[in-house]
């Protein structure tokens, strides 16, 4: 990955021969900590940019939250706070439902299939993020989403009045059809939640549970591949508008490569993490073929429940989806 990161650096810098002119800092909020692999790819692009750009932009990641809650980072850059950032898009899909389509529980299980949705829904994507003076850069997906409890589950049954972690109507709904008692909670406060027993579970990747060490609070962790979200990389299209052609070639190469390496990070990162909540003391394992049949009627509920928000756009996504299967 130390090559892929030199690679990056010099795809920008054979993008332009501009001299540097004035320099324009650019503060990206992330919602995900430091050593997060989609914190460590976004430092990248954005030590790509800066040399790229010979310093013309400069790009400065905060990550963890620490210059806007995750929730609050969409809004910022549309409002121009700040000129770039990232976020986990389907934590607004109740402004548009097109902003789920990564979290429709077994729609897209594996990376292949995720890939696969990514393209049917991204024009989709990058029309309704226009409307919001938003420019898609490049996106990252997740590993594949398990269950995570403090305590033993076998059924859905098990699950009734349990604290679960949400992050968007997905999490949300999928709490209310299993019985347990939706919780918000953004990824810098996981830990802090699990520790103090605002919450006692949550359906996220092995990535999230790796990097926050839930197995000093949780004990079980049920793979179901339930779907792969995604996180997003954003400028405001104003601040898009004024960058000069040659700094947007610099930009958009290195965007292409973040997406890169970033996909290629969360797919060898999938093995890595799980084992790292076994060596933590944590229960992994595939989930009861009891639970997996009983998950997978709640998940048919809720993909009708999206198709019919999505109306029709969202119909010609998944048909453009099963097509490519």
């Amino acid at each position: 990955m130390k090559k892929l990161a030199k690679l990056m650096a010099a795809t920008a810098l054979t993008a332009t021969t501009a001299m540097p002119a004035m320099a324009e800092k650019w503060d990206m909020p992330m919602a995900y900590s430091g050593s997060n692999f989609h914190s460590v790819t976004g430092a990248e692009f954005a030590n790509c940019v800066t040399t790229g750009t010979q310093g013309e932009i400069e790009i400065v990641t905060h990550p963890s939250g620490s210059l806007f809650p995750g929730a609050q980072i969409k809004r910022a850059i549309q409002t121009g706070q700040v000129p770039i950032g990232e976020r986990l898009l389907s934590g607004h899909q109740n402004e548009n439902a097109i902003f789920g389509v990564d979290s429709i529980p077994f729609l897209a299980t594996s990376f292949d299939d995720a890939d696969k949705l990514w393209t049917a829904a991204k024009p989709a994507l990058e029309k309704v993020l226009a409307e919001q003076n938003l420019t898609l850069l490049y996106s990252v997906p997740w590993p594949p989403q398990g269950l995570y409890f403090r305590d033993e589950v076998n059924s859905v049954a098990d699950m009734k009045g349990i604290k679960f972690r949400s992050y968007n109507n997905a999490t949300a709904r999928l709490a209310e059809l299993t019985g347990m008692l939706p919780v918000t909670i953004e990824a810098a406060e996981i830990s802090q939640a699990f520790a103090t027993g605002v919450a006692d579970s949550m359906v996220s990747s092995g990535a999230t549970g790796y990097d926050r060490k839930v197995w000093e609070s949780l004990n079980y962790f049920y793979e179901v591949d339930a779907w792969l979200p995604r996180n997003y990389i954003m400028v405001n299209s104003e601040v898009w508008s004024g960058v000069s052609d040659a700094n947007k070639a610099v930009v958009t190469a290195c965007a292409g490569m973040a997406e890169y390496a970033g996909t290629w990070r969360a797919k060898e990162y999938t093995g890595f993490t799980l084992q790292g909540l076994r060596d933590g003391g944590m229960n992994v394992a595939p989930a009861s073929d009891t639970m997996k049949g009983e998950l997978q009627e709640i998940g048919a509920t809720m993909t009708a429940e999206w198709l019919e928000a999505a109306g029709d756009e969202g119909k010609s996504i998944v048909d453009a989806f099963k097509a490519a299967q």
